[in-house]
Parts: C-alpha cells; sequence; structure tokens
C-alpha cells in the first residue's frame, strides 16, 4: 500500500473544487474517499453539563481526516479510562469534506514511456480534510465541574495529534 504524502502537501486552504455530477464527462471527482472518523457524538448524549471544554484552532489550515480520528481517539481513551462512560460528553466540531487529490508522476526506468507529465493532472482523489478557519473549534467537551482538570488533560493530549497549534477555552453552560 502506497504512503500518506506528508502534512506539508495539504497544509493550504485551497479553493474546494469537488465537482461532481451525474454525468460521468462532467464530473471531475470520480470516486469520494470514505471519512475515518468513527463517531461524532460519544459519552452521554442525554445529560446537560455544567461546564463546556473547546479545542480552538490558532490558524487557518486544512486537516486530514486521520488527524482527526486520532486525536478523537486520544482524548476519547483518556476520558474513559478516568471518569468512565456517563460523565461526560465529547463532540467533533468539524466534518473532513475537502476531497484531496494527488497526480503521481511515474518515476525510475522507463517512465517516459508511459508518463504523461503534466497533461490531464487533476489527480485521483486519496483522501479527505477539514478546512479550519483561525479561532475554529475542533472539539467540544461537556464535563462537570469536579472534573475540569482531566478534561483539560484529555483536550491536551488530543491537541498533539493535530498539526497546528491549538487553545483550551472554558466556558460555563447555564
Amino acid at each position: 500500500m502506497a504512503r500518506l504524502r506528508t502534512f506539508v502537501a495539504y497544509r493550504k486552504v485551497k479553493r474546494p473544487y469537488t465537482r461532481k455530477s451525474k454525468y460521468r464527462k462532467k464530473s471531475f471527482v470520480k470516486a469520494n474517499p470514505v471519512c475515518k472518523i468513527v463517531k461524532f457524538d460519544i459519552g452521554n448524549t442525554q445529560k446537560k453539563f455544567s461546564y463546556q471544554l473547546d479545542l480552538v484552532s490558532k490558524s487557518r489550515l486544512q486537516i486530514r481526516d486521520n488527524a482527526l480520528e486520532s486525536a478523537r481517539l486520544t482524548a476519547n481513551r483518556a476520558l474513559e479510562k478516568q471518569l468512565g462512560k456517563a460523565n461526560y460528553h465529547l463532540k467533533m466540531r468539524v466534518y473532513p469534506h475537502h476531497i484531496l487529490r494527488e497526480h503521481a508522476l511515474a518515476s525510475g526506468a522507463g517512465a517516459d514511456r508511459f508518463s504523461t507529465g503534466m497533461a490531464r493532472s487533476f489527480g485521483k482523489p486519496t483522501g479527505i480534510a477539514a478546512q479550519i478557519k483561525e479561532k475554529q473549534p475542533l472539539i467540544s467537551l461537556f464535563i462537570e465541574e469536579e472534573h475540569l482538570k482531566i478534561g483539560r488533560i484529555a483536550l491536551n493530549r488530543a491537541k498533539h495529534k493535530v498539526p497546528c497549534s491549538c487553545g483550551i477555552i472554558v466556558k460555563k453552560t447555564g
């Protein structure tokens, strides 16, 4: 299986050009890759909690879906070990809509015989990413006051999985 390209190749936010049409000739993006984020709401979704912690991006960029899933898993694991499933509600606040494309050029011996160069260079879909604005919340955690320290630790661990600098904002709900 081919390796993922480094994040630097997709960091800049570009105009989302994902033209899909029911007519094959007019549709440039032939396939839509599957989102790797398994769940967007975790924990106790019915209970109203008194505090909300937000993991907020400090810059404008794109974040791949596997980085978001990794952050979600890390935060959820820390919370579930300390609090159990009933004492928190973790919510993913972004969805990866933007389709990442790659124009793979042939390299090596004999590549010039079947290479097209930059002709038809639109690229094949390789993955999806979420386009993030500055100060946009990525993950929200709803929790009680006595568990604030554990919530901060969990979001701090998730912060290290995301490829941008992030901050944690604490709000009192209701």
